[in-house]
């Protein structure tokens, strides 16, 4: 792997740990997480590729992120 795509290999890797974790807490099937994939493009930008999600799934992390955004 070349040198310039390491930084965003590990910051898509550590991006894809957070977003496999944080189900957990809501209490979402391991089944959530299996899609979810660490991705670098050629200039080395980090994403995170989640794949399909239940609906229920969504509206449980959209729930949860209007609830940690209140006062």
């Amino acid at each position: 792997m070349a040198a310039g795509l390491r930084p965003g290999r590990k910051a898509a890797d550590e991006a894809a740990d957070a977003i496999r974790v944080a189900p957990c807490g809501l209490g979402l099937p391991e089944g959530f997480w299996g899609s979810v994939r660490p991705m670098v493009t050629h200039s080395g930008k980090p994403y995170v590729h989640l794949g399909v999600v239940r609906a229920d799934a969504v509206m449980k992390i959209a729930d949860a992120i209007k609830a940690s955004n209140s006062p």
